[in-house]
């Protein structure tokens, strides 16, 4: 045949990935870039840059890692599939030799289509080809098994076999002998492939073996066999149906194996997602009200830790966060299990509401910005505590566990940041808007839903780990829950406690949060259509979400009431949220005693002694409760205010060390008497007046130990008034979500990155006009040969192609259009950067015309 009747190849069938991304639009171009970021990072120069970028070892793991379970099985279909692979053969092993599924045709369909366009593969569909770097990692190797269970071909098992046992195989298999070992191997896998001779073949094996091929065909397809096989494994040998890979070592064929499997790559086929099943169904307005509910009292639980670190909270420790110690203390004060309460102490670092002081003996204080938080309206509040949440990369999940050089991960510690927290919870709280109104999805199937869409590495693609020949093969124990599903299961019940879901159903305000793209994401195609894209709002977009939500949630809070009802046994009822300067004042005459739908205060010696501390007299508590009580002071309550008020500041104790002052001299006596005072060291001074050698503060505590009612006074003999002093960090930001790679392109990025280029694959394939000394090559050139052509360009309109190198020296080649040279610069349009630009003349190291085309 002459070299003209060769068969050509179609003048439109792209040679190498770069050539098939240059026939790409710039839409499709933008997809890849927005699919694939870490293309972007730095932009590349032209098409032939990205698309070796494209192929490194690394992007291609991280693409492969974020598709669907159905396009990996396709993908991995095509890495056992002949190079390059047409549709139909890609079909075949997709879906084996049953006939059409719709479903799988369409899933097929569209797994091509994302993987095409995030360019791990190319070609026509008569000539479909993986991209190199995937079929190396998913293409069966003898170091790793395949994910779909298969081993090499004939071809590559035999490689290195000697012909004459190429000729015995064949000859035991029933076909005639050739005339080379190249001939025999295809003479084999001919008969592996065709259905008729192959099952005729295997209706005259014995039935053990028969039995060891089913234990081999789904993976993995190594077996280990003794120097002596036993008759039916040495059946299988003889005829090739397993072939020798190392001393003791025999595999089957992939060929046979597909065979035997009906021609299909994959056990279980997953062209559709699993649909997230509905496990209750309430009335949306339960919903509403539980979700509303339990949003106040995270409000109200964020208020109480941060009272209960107002004065300083627990120390930093060296190695920074929370000692187990301080967890638990708050968890007690919290009245909460301690994984419940790490969650909230991460909750108020991610708003910014808490962080360490900063100073030498460091601390945890909250920040200026919680007493902005506090004046905010309560559905505000809990906005800004739920947005921080849904983009926090913080996970307080994993406190308590061990990081990888097995150290404990403690609250407000480091390493905590998960940079796929952010994208999971909003997928979560996404899927459930596809369940009915009211409706609680069951968590495992949420989880199989996710496990689809983003399967956790390692996941088996079609083979079982059942044992082979005689060596069995290897057993896989049940592995732990994979990060993203233990995720998944926090973001639902952690969105419970802030009350974005009730009774596990999403609420009206919790699908305001997610935004209106959740509406439009919730429901995918049926499967192959790679990963859904999970929005990532801008900060405008999330805040116009969070106020959406707090219009929605403010009309479903209860209103702060003004008045409490007092009780004759020293309590007081309030039946709902106070307003806040009532909360304050009542919280510091009281203690409290429970908590619920309503709150219950309880008034004691102590607490009336606090409040006379503070600097209220007993006519200001009196005047107080009136004005604030729905029901009659009882008596008891003001008798005990009388009462304590009499006592208070009877003794008066000041720093001598410490003396105790008092015009009651039989009271001194008393004191003196007492033989709890030993500690304190009393000795009289004059009659009226008592010396310590204990500092005032123990001698205050001390003498209200033993029932008294003493009053710190100053050097002057005024009585000092003691208000809790609320300590405050410097001002700190909020700490910023850590994300892995680079961050997602918006469309002004991703169109500026496909011009420059386009416009730097323009300049690097554009047509020159040879030169005798490099023959195309742009030549270096002097400076006057520089000048002169550039002088040139500018008469004639002519574009020209430079090599420049710039300030920072990174070399590039441009193609520019000359308009103006003077003083040592060159003003020009570059079609590399699509806009007017100067450049001086000694950063140009050479330059030459473009050809006449």
């Amino acid at each position: 045949m002459s070299t003209d009747e060769q068969p050509q190849r179609p003048a439109d069938t792209p040679r190498s990935l770069a050539e098939a991304l240059r026939s790409r639009d710039d839409a499709s171009l933008g997809a890849l870039l927005h699919a694939r970021p870490d293309l972007l990072t730095p932009v590349p120069n032209d098409l032939t840059q990205l698309a070796t970028r494209a192929a490194t070892r690394a992007s291609v793991v991280r693409a492969l890692e974020r598709l669907d379970r159905f396009a990996q099985q396709v993908a991995e279909a095509l890495a056992v599939a002949p190079e390059p692979a047409t549709y139909e053969e890609l079909h075949a092993l997709v879906a084996g030799d049953e006939d059409g599924d719709p479903t799988v045709d369409a899933a097929l369909a569209r797994a091509l289509a994302t993987l095409r366009e995030q360019a791990l593969i190319w070609g026509a569909d008569d000539r479909l080809r993986l991209v190199r770097t995937a079929r190396e990692l998913l293409a069966p190797a003898p170091q790793y098994p395949s994910p779909t269970g298969l081993g090499p071909t004939v071809a590559e098992a035999t490689a290195g076999m000697s012909p004459g046992r190429m000729q015995d195989i064949v000859a035991a298999a029933g076909l005639p002998s050739t005339h080379d070992a190249v001939s025999a191997v295809r003479s084999l896998t001919e008969l592996f492939t065709d259905r008729a001779r192959m099952s005729a073949l295997l209706d005259e094996a014995p039935a053990e073996s028969v039995e060891v091929l089913s234990r081999l065909v789904w993976g993995p397809p190594y077996g280990q066999v003794t120097a002596d096989p036993a008759r039916h494994l040495r059946w299988l040998l003889d005829r090739g149906l397993l072939l020798p890979t190392s001393p003791g070592t025999v595999v089957l064929p992939r060929e046979a194996a597909l065979h035997l499997r009906a021609g299909r790559a994959h056990r279980v086929l997953e062209p559709a997602p699993p649909a997230v099943e509905p496990l209750r169904e309430h009335r949306p307005q339960a919903v509403d009200a539980a979700a509303a509910s339990q949003a106040y009292m995270a409000l109200d639980t964020v208020e109480e830790l941060l009272k209960d670190w107002d004065e300083g909270g627990p120390t930093v420790l060296r190695a920074g966060g929370l000692s187990v110690r301080d967890l638990k203390r708050t968890a007690v004060a919290l009245d909460l299990p301690e994984p419940v309460a790490a969650f909230w102490v991460e909750l108020a670092y991610a708003a910014g509401l808490v962080a360490s002081d900063g100073e030498a003996d460091e601390r945890y204080a909250a920040t200026p910005a919680y007493d902005d938080w506090q004046e905010l309206p309560a559905a505000e509040r809990w906005s800004v505590l739920a947005t921080a949440w849904l983009t926090a990369t913080r996970t307080a999940g994993l406190i308590g566990g061990r990081d990888g050089k097995d150290r404990t991960l403690s609250a407000l510690g480091p390493h905590l940041d998960r940079s796929s927290a952010p994208e999971i919870r909003r997928r979560v709280l996404t899927l459930l808007t596809t369940l009915p109104d009211g409706a609680s999805p069951t968590p495992e199937s949420v989880i199989a839903r996710l496990r689809w869409e983003r399967p956790p590495r390692g996941a088996a693609g079609g083979g079982t780990t059942s044992g082979a020949a005689h060596a069995s093969g290897v057993g896989h124990s049940a592995a732990p829950m994979e990060l993203r599903a233990r995720i998944a299961q926090w973001t639902l019940n952690e969105s419970e406690l802030l009350g974005i879901t009730g009774r596990g159903a999403l609420s009206a305000h919790g699908r305001a949060l997610l935004g209106s793209e959740s509406g439009e994401n919730a429901a995918e195609p049926a499967g192959g259509g790679g990963a859904p894209d999970v929005p990532h709002p801008s900060p405008a977009e999330l805040a116009a979400a969070g106020a959406r939500a707090a219009r929605i949630l403010a009309p479903l809070l209860p209103e702060p009431l003004d008045h409490v009802l007092l009780q004759a046994d020293l309590t007081a009822v309030a039946p709902g949220p106070l307003e806040r300067p009532l909360a304050e004042t009542l919280s510091v005459l009281a203690d409290v005693e429970s908590k619920g739908g309503a709150t219950v205060y309880r008034f004691t010696p102590g607490s009336v002694r606090r409040a006379l501390d503070a600097g209220k007299s007993a006519s200001d508590l009196h005047a107080f409760l009136a004005a604030h009580s729905r029901t009659p002071v009882p008596q008891p309550l003001a008798y005990l205010i009388d009462d304590v008020a009499r006592k208070h500041g009877h003794l008066r104790i000041g720093a001598a060390s410490a003396y105790v002052r008092c015009d009651d001299e039989a009271l001194l006596n008393e004191i003196l008497a007492d033989k709890r005072s030993q500690p304190l060291r009393l000795r009289r001074l004059a009659p009226t007046v008592l010396a310590a050698q204990a500092d005032p503060g123990t001698l205050l505590e001390g003498l209200r130990g033993m029932g008294f009612a003493p009053a710190a006074e100053s050097a002057d003999g005024d009585v000092l008034i003691t208000r809790a002093h609320a300590h405050r960090s410097p001002p700190r930001t909020a700490p910023e979500p850590v994300h892995d790679g680079p961050p997602l392109a918006d469309k002004t990025m991703l169109g500026a990155a496909v011009r420059a280029i386009r416009a730097g694959d323009l300049a690097s394939t554009a047509p020159r006009k040879a030169t005798p000394e490099k023959g195309g090559a742009l030549p270096r050139t002097t400076a006057a040969e520089t000048l002169a052509t550039m002088q040139a360009a500018v008469l004639t309109g002519e574009a020209l192609w430079i090599g420049y190198v710039n300030a920072e020296g990174s070399a590039s080649q441009r193609v520019i259009a000359p308009i103006r040279v003077e003083g040592g610069f060159v003003t020009a349009y570059d079609h590399t950067a699509d806009e007017v630009k100067t450049y001086p003349l000694h950063r140009v190291t050479g330059v030459a015309e473009l050809a006449d085309d």
